[in-house]
């Protein structure tokens, strides 16, 4: 499933190879073929949803977890991305004049809730899932603990365009046969499998619902493994691949450039941010 711009107009619909099959009504509730079809080609997609909210998990792996010699939690430690970040496929990251500091790339599995869901048992959630998608969580890494009396993780993951997500809501996956690839500038960051989440999507979501409400086309961000790091403009280009979802693509640039040449800056080493101690 996926939204799309054409001819000015914003729609939405099933997407099969280099054709979008165009649709009606509400993604979430029951929606209907039109019969009219679109080529993929002429449409400009858009995030495939819009979430009334985005939470992202932070220590989610072992991997990470051990890595950054960290605890595991006891429950999930989730955090908001507000609204004003989500960002489509294809398109810019923009560093905000009000931060000088490194901006983070997290390749991350998406979780889309299709109904309205409070207090879910855990065997009771897949009926809650409308589907998969891919997300780049982006951080601006330095100003999280910035000031020692507290941690600004809401600010720090929420400027305009932190909170990518797409190309498209696959249905019908195994999340737990996934794996999470991120390719910055043609080099590989990350490829982690799904399977090495300390909560895994039914456990995730039915304690997530049991804190608040979600309701359709919210989104999940499930957390991050090994190889986050930073990311640099005006040369930057990256992707977050999942199979069976796709290729969700982005550009960095400093807030106040233009789009320029995003091809062939090599990064630095992995970044972590965990608490200082």
């Amino acid at each position: 499933w996926g939204r799309y711009e054409h001819a000015e107009t914003v729609g939405f619909g099933t997407i099969e190879g280099d054709t979008v099959n165009v649709h009606e009504g509400d993604m979430f509730a029951g929606a209907q073929a039109t019969g009219a079809t679109l080529a993929l080609s002429d449409v400009k997609l858009l995030a495939p949803c819009e979430p009334t909210k985005m939470l992202a998990l932070w220590n989610n792996f072992h991997a990470l977890a051990a890595k950054l010699d960290v605890a595991e939690p006891d429950e999930p430690l989730s955090l908001h991305k507000a609204d004003n970040s989500f960002l489509g496929p294809g398109e810019v990251i923009r560093r905000p004049k009000a931060y000088d500091g490194k901006v983070g790339y997290e390749g991350e599995l998406g979780i889309v809730i299709g109904k309205e869901c409070k207090n879910v048992p855990e065997v009771d959630v897949v009926g809650t899932i409308f589907g998969y998608t891919c997300i780049n969580d982006v951080t601006a890494m330095e100003l999280i603990f910035k000031d020692k009396t507290f941690p600004q993780w809401a600010r720090a993951k929420s400027f305009d365009t932190f909170g990518v997500f797409g190309p498209v809501i696959a249905t019908g996956l195994e999340p737990g046969s996934l794996v999470v690839k991120t390719v910055l500038n043609g080099d590989e960051r990350q490829n982690y499998p799904i399977s090495d989440m300390i909560f895994p999507v039914e456990k995730l979501v039915s304690m997530i619902s049991h804190d608040m409400t979600l309701m359709p086309g919210d989104v999940i961000c499930c957390g991050t493994s090994i190889g986050v790091g930073s990311m640099k403009e005006p040369s930057n280009s990256g992707e977050v691949t999942i199979e069976g979802i796709g290729t969700l693509t982005h550009r960095v640039i400093a807030e106040e450039s233009v789009p320029a040449d995003l091809s062939g800056a090599q990064l630095p080493a992995v970044d972590s941010y965990r608490r200082p101690r």
